[in-house]
């Protein structure tokens, strides 16, 4: 009987572990912090799905196992609970001190998330070790305070976290859930793999080019046993969710219920995605995020935009009305003026000289009158009684245009430089100058272009001063030998009167026409073809704004002029496809442009430069990166900030970011997130249209340039305020002379 006894009180007495418990030891990841004190960092990888994976994943979850047990204690019930906020803090900053993982609020969100698992871990571990038997039922008897774990848990905590177990409510809870996972219908049976390192493994064996498999596919393989076979019942949902996949879209698999779901006849669940595992959500799976209420900031923000746009609108409606009161005061006058004065202009194109009768009736400027039938000013019937001219010279710096211009908002004479105007009758005076007329069977120069060959009148004051300094440091330039531009005063559009002549020729000149240009994959690291079409032939022949076809064909004929053969500047600059990587795309596919700008740096070298024009859905503007040196130059034509641009400041900033791990890179730990961002003082553009004539003379000046570091203040070769009507059109001539060599146009 003394036996039985003694053997009963042993059966419920807890099983000495202290040998077993010495062998194991404490998990304190001793290396981890001997590396950290050594500034060496570990590169973690993330699956399609924004999950952990990798040679590397298994080490951070033990380290974020020791923060836990360091720094949150074993009383915490809530983990949502404010107080913790320090220790999640001070935890998030040391996982940064050891590990290559972007500083942005998804990353701390999912591995602040793991933190949370481990911790519930942490506390089932101590419950089923200490405070239940074998038969995993709690025991009656006071459980002995850990002394392994001492220096993680004190004797008072361990006191509160026993009565915290034993209370009522929490038995009966955690009765429910064992017995709810005593049994599962679909045993899960990968053990510690997880479905995110699961389907790394997958896609490993079978070297697929898939970056993630479908929810139930992974469902199914997390419960294939170690013989291989697939139980009937797994294998008939499997079954169930490839008929459904065919018959429901993704967004009713988004929206609704998931295919896995609806096969299980089960609950979906928020924020939760079956079968992918920890971290993978709705919103990282179908790339659509689910809109949510703005909040109160937001609403505010849009409130103050809506009025702001209101506010333009009140200044346009005022300016249309003016016009129309202009208009209408001129009519009359010059309807009468009009009878005795329009023979007095010669047809064709001739000097004349403008003048104002308000205030004062003088002489305001020079310039070339253009009488020809049926010419239009930007595309619109000119007003009764007037002619359109272009501006030459300003003789009167603050004079106002008799009508303003609605295209590019200018109201005074010297902003007009250069450019079409409309001017009343009675206040043009013909010069002496003979006046040119086109032959009628010749196109002759072309409206858009006689602004420009007028230029080489005098300018006005001001912008003299500025051409004065400018040519001086003309003198010095480094102009690359490939392609030489003309000079100023002999300057002739006759490669855009040529081309615009072959167009008009050739079947280009139908709607809908289009010509291929092949673009090798030295120019943006991929083979492809560019198309060009009638409309962007158009586009440059009336100095409208540019296309993408436009912006590629210059970024070849740079290649082929200045680079193809010279090794160091093809060794030293490259192109980034705006095709690729657009406003639009971003928005659309992330995943797909940081894939691509990544694969893109992975292929530089230690003076690698890589060219960008951006296209942010309205505006062109360049970004010239260097990857190693992670410095980012920031060039826009209209005076913006990169804040402006958030999502394409994000892309880059986690491209980089990304390659820095890809290459193993050891980054102090002051520049572990901190990529320079250097805007250039380039020239501004003075209208809507300019911006992308002026990206492709950025990327000109800096490959003529040959450096890859640009100065704040922009080169001192080419620093100017503004550039001129006669610097862009250099840029036209440039384009129309490459379309005409490569033959792209032929009769």
């Amino acid at each position: 009987m003394a036996s039985d006894q003694e053997n009963s009180q042993d059966a419920n007495a807890p099983n000495d572990t202290s040998e077993k418990e010495i062998t194991r030891g404490i998990t304190i990841m001793k290396s981890i912090i001997r590396d950290r004190d050594k500034a060496v960092t570990y590169n973690v990888n993330w699956n399609a799905d924004n999950q952990l994976i990798g040679s590397n994943a298994a080490k951070l979850a033990s380290y974020i196992g020791t923060l836990v047990r360091m720094h949150i204690p074993i009383t915490a019930t809530r983990w949502s609970n404010k107080e913790l906020g320090s220790a999640k803090d001070k935890i998030w900053t040391e996982i940064l001190r050891s590990f290559n993982i972007e500083d942005t609020t998804t990353r701390k969100k999912y591995i602040l998330q793991l933190v949370g698992k481990r911790h519930r871990g942490w506390r089932t571990f101590l419950t089923n070790k200490y405070l239940k038997d074998k038969e995993i039922f709690f025991v009656e008897y006071d459980p002995e305070y850990p002394v392994k774990y001492a220096i993680f848990i004190t004797e008072e905590e361990w006191v509160a976290f026993v009565a915290q177990r034993r209370d009522e409510n929490f038995k009966k809870v955690s009765a429910t859930n064992r017995e709810r996972a005593s049994n599962p219908t679909y045993a899960y049976k990968k053990g510690r793999l997880g479905y995110a390192r699961l389907e790394e493994k997958i896609l490993d064996e079978t070297k697929s080019d898939a970056t993630s498999l479908p929810p139930h596919v992974l469902w199914k393989e997390a419960r294939v046993g170690k013989d291989g076979t697939v139980r009937d019942d797994v294998q008939h949902i499997y079954d169930e969710c490839e008929t459904l996949s065919q018959s429901i879209s993704t967004a009713e698999d988004q929206e609704n219920r998931s295919v896995l779901s609806r096969a299980l006849n089960v609950p979906e669940y928020p924020g939760r995605v079956r079968g992918k595992g920890h971290g993978c959500t709705p919103t990282s799976l179908y790339k659509n995020p689910r809109r949510r209420n703005p909040s109160n900031q937001e609403v505010m923000e849009t409130l103050q935009a809506l009025q702001a746009q209101v506010l333009q609108l009140q200044k346009d409606n005022e300016r249309y009305r003016c016009m129309e009161k202009c208009s209408s005061q001129l009519k009359e006058t010059s309807e009468k003026a009009s009878i005795n004065c329009q023979n007095k202009f010669p047809e064709g194109i001739s000097s004349c000289q403008l003048y104002l009768s308000s205030p004062t009736y003088r002489l305001v400027g020079k310039g070339k009158v253009h009488n020809t039938s049926g010419d239009l000013l930007h595309h619109r019937p000119l007003p009764d009684g007037h002619l359109k001219v272009s501006v030459d010279v300003v003789l009167d710096k603050d004079a106002l245009l008799p009508i303003p211009d609605i295209v590019s908002e200018t109201t005074l004479l010297r902003d007009a430089i250069g450019s079409f105007v409309a001017w009343p009758l009675d206040l043009i005076f013909i010069d002496d100058e003979t006046p040119t007329k086109p032959a009628s069977n010749d196109k002759g120069i072309l409206r858009h272009n006689e602004s420009v060959a007028s230029q080489k009148e005098v300018f006005a004051q001001g912008s003299q001063q500025l051409s004065q300094k400018i040519g001086s440091r003309q003198k010095n330039k480094r102009d690359l030998p490939v392609t030489s531009l003309p000079k100023k005063r002999s300057f002739v559009p006759r490669y855009q009167i040529s081309l615009e002549t072959l167009v008009d020729s050739s079947d280009m000149a139908t709607a809908g026409a289009i010509r291929l240009l092949d673009m090798e994959e030295d120019i943006f690291g991929y083979s492809c073809t560019e198309t060009i079409g009638k409309e962007d032939l158009e586009h440059i022949f009336r100095h409208q704004e540019l296309g993408v076809g436009v912006i590629h064909t210059y970024i070849r004929f740079l290649y082929d002029n200045f680079m193809r053969g010279n090794d160091q500047l093809s060794n030293r600059f490259r192109f980034v496809s705006s095709s690729l990587v657009n406003k639009a795309l971003i928005c659309r596919e992330p995943d797909s442009c940081r894939e691509y700008l990544v694969k893109r740096f992975m292929a530089s070298s230690t003076n690698n430069l890589y060219l960008w024009p951006y296209n942010s859905g309205c505006h062109w503007l360049l970004l010239a990166i260097h990857p190693l040196k992670e410095v980012v130059y920031f060039l826009n034509s209209i005076d913006g900030e990169w804040t402006n641009y958030p999502d394409m400041k994000q892309l880059v900033d986690t491209s980089i970011k990304v390659f820095r791990s890809q290459r193993q890179a050891r980054v102090p730990r002051t520049k572990s997130s901190n990529i320079t961002w250097i805007k250039v003082q380039c020239p501004l553009q003075r209208n809507g249209i300019d911006c992308g004539y002026f990206v492709m003379r950025f990327m000109r000046e800096i490959i003529n340039m040959n450096q890859i570091e640009i100065p704040i203040t922009y080169f001192d070769e080419y620093k100017c305020a503004h550039y001129t009507r006669l610097q862009l059109e250099q840029i036209k001539e440039e384009l129309c002379q490459y379309f005409i060599k490569k033959r792209l146009i032929s009769i």
